[in-house]
C-alpha cells in the first residue's frame, strides 16, 4: 500500500516528501523548552531538535530511507517478473525443442511408428478404401509381403531388369550429342514400394548396387551367402550384424543399435559398413562443398568419369559398357544410383542416375526400341542439376582380404570419409 502522511493519514504515495513540507511543514515546530529554546519534533520517529534545519535533514533521511525501500522493492518486483518471463520462455522452448525431435524422429523414421510391413498393410488397406485396390488383390498382396519377410528375399515387384544393355543399344545408334559415354556393369532398377515409400531411397540404392555385385563372378566368394536380393527388413538386420561386428559404432549408436521394424533412413555411412562388412572393398567421397559457380559440383562429375575411364576399357569406342560396378550417391535427405556418364560434343558431363523414385512402368519406358530418346530425361543430370550443399558417394573397389576387414572394421571406430577439397 502507497505510504501515509504521518500527520494526516493521507496516502501520499511516492510524493510523501512534498506532501509533508507543503501541507504540514508548519508543525514541524515543537513548543521551546523552559529556557525559551524553540525545540522541533520529528514527526515520524518523535525525535526533538534544537533547529529546523536539522530536523529538516532528519526527516530528509526519513524520506530518502522510505525511498529506497520503495526502490528496493520496485526491483525485488521487476525481478521477479523477469524470472516468471524467462521461465515461461524457457518452458516454451523446451516444448519447442521437444516438438522438432518428435517431427525429426517422424521424418528419420525412429519415432516408433513401425516399418515396412506396418506400412505396407497400412496403404494397401487405404488402397482399397479409395477403390484402387480389390479385397482379393489385398489378400494376396499381402500373403506374398509376408512370405517375403519371412525368407528374407526381395518379391521383385519394383525390379526393372535390361536397362543398361537398352542405353548401349541406343548410345550405338542414336544420340548425335554424345561425344562418348561409359556405362556400369548390368544393374536392375528398384524402386520405392507401399511398404517403404518416403524412406527406402538407400536399401532401394543398396539392391541396385547389390544387383550388379551378384551379376560379376569377382565378388562370389564375398556373397555366397547372399544369392538374391534380399528385403528391406533383412538389409536392415544385415547392418546390425555389421554394427554388432564393431563396424561403425558411432552411426549404430545413432540409431540406438536398431533398423528392423523401422523406417529409419540410412545413408553412406551404413552402406559403406554393410558392404565392408561382407568383404567388399569400397570407399566413401565426400564432396563437402560446391566446386564450381553457382553451388554447383563440377569435382564430382569429374571423379565419377576419371572412375569409370579409368581402366580405359572399350578403347577409343564411342561406347564403353564398362565392368565397374554402379555408384552409391548421397545428398541431404534423397540418394541415387549412377550407372554411367555421358561426354558431350562441346565436353560437358552428364550423369546417367537410377532413381528409387521412378516407377517400374517409368523404367519399362527405357527398354522399348520406339522410345527414343525421351526415356533419357529420366536419368540424366546435368551440372547444373545437382546443387545440393554437399554430396558423398561409395564407390566399389574389389574384395578384401580378413585381414583388410578386420582393419577396416577397428578404422571404422573413427569412421571418416576422404574429402575432395
Amino acid at each position: 500500500a502507497p505510504p501515509e502522511c504521518p500527520f494526516c493519514g493521507e496516502a501520499a504515495g511516492r510524493e510523501l516528501e512534498e506532501h509533508v513540507r507543503a501541507r504540514h511543514g508548519h508543525l514541524l515546530g515543537a513548543p521551546g523548552t523552559g529556557n525559551g529554546e524553540q525545540l522541533y519534533e520529528c514527526p515520524m520517529c518523535s525525535l526533538t531538535c534544537t533547529n529546523i534545519q536539522i530536523l529538516e535533514e532528519h526527516v530528509d533521511l526519513h524520506l530518502e530511507e522510505h525511498n529506497f525501500s520503495e526502490d528496493i522493492r520496485d526491483l525485488e518486483l521487476a525481478q521477479q517478473l523477469q524470472a516468471e518471463e524467462d521461465e515461461q520462455q524457457r518452458s516454451e522452448e523446451e516444448k519447442r525443442e521437444r516438438e522438432e525431435f518428435k517431427k525429426l524422429q517422424r521424418q528419420y523414421g525412429l519415432d516408433n511408428s513401425g516399418g515396412f510391413k506396418q506400412q505396407f498393410l497400412k496403404n494397401m488397406e487405404k488402397e482399397v478404401d479409395r477403390g484402387r485396390m480389390q479385397p482379393f488383390e489385398y489378400h494376396k498382396r499381402k500373403a506374398d509381403m509376408m512370405e517375403s519377410l519371412a525368407s528374407g528375399i526381395d518379391d521383385g515387384r519394383t525390379k526393372t531388369s535390361g536397362v543398361i544393355e537398352a542405353l548401349c543399344k541406343y548410345y550405338q545408334s542414336e544420340s548425335k550429342d554424345v561425344r562418348r559415354v561409359w556405362l556400369s556393369a548390368e544393374v536392375d532398377h528398384f524402386h520405392s514400394s507401399l511398404g517403404d515409400r518416403g524412406w527406402g531411397c538407400g536399401y532401394r540404392n543398396f539392391q541396385m548396387l547389390l544387383s550388379s555385385l551378384l551379376q560379376n563372378s569377382f565378388y562370389n566368394d564375398c556373397l555366397r551367402d547372399t544369392t538374391l536380393i534380399p528385403s528391406i527388413p533383412k538389409i536392415q538386420s544385415m547392418i546390425e550384424d555389421a554394427w554388432r561386428e564393431g563396424f561403425d559404432p558411432h552411426g549404430a549408436s545413432h540409431f540406438n543399435n536398431r533398423l528392423h521394424g523401422s523406417k529409419a533412413w540410412i545413408g553412406a555411412c551404413e552402406i559403406y559398413s554393410l558392404l565392408t562388412s561382407l568383404r567388399i572393398k569400397c570407399q566413401i567421397i565426400d564432396f563437402h562443398k560446391p566446386t564450381g559457380p553457382l553451388g554447383t559440383h563440377p569435382r564430382l562429375f569429374e571423379w565419377i568419369l576419371h572412375y569409370y575411364s579409368a581402366d580405359n576399357e572399350g578403347g577409343g569406342a564411342k561406347v564403353v559398357c564398362t565392368s565397374k560396378p554402379p555408384i552409391y550417391l548421397q545428398h541431404q535427405g534423397h540418394s541415387r544410383t549412377v550407372v554411367g556418364i555421358e561426354e558431350k560434343k562441346n565436353k560437358s558431363l552428364c550423369l546417367l542416375l537410377f532413381d528409387p523414385g521412378c516407377s517400374s512402368q517409368q523404367m519399362q519406358k527405357l527398354l522399348e526400341q520406339n522410345s527414343g530418346g525421351t526415356g533419357l530425361r529420366l536419368l540424366r543430370k546435368f551440372v547444373g542439376s545437382l546443387k545440393e550443399k554437399q554430396y558423398q558417394i561409395v564407390a566399389v573397389d574389389g574384395v578384401l582380404s580378413l585381414e583388410e576387414k578386420a582393419a577396416r572394421c577397428c578404422a571404422s571406430q573413427v569412421l571418416t570419409s576422404e574429402r575432395i577439397p
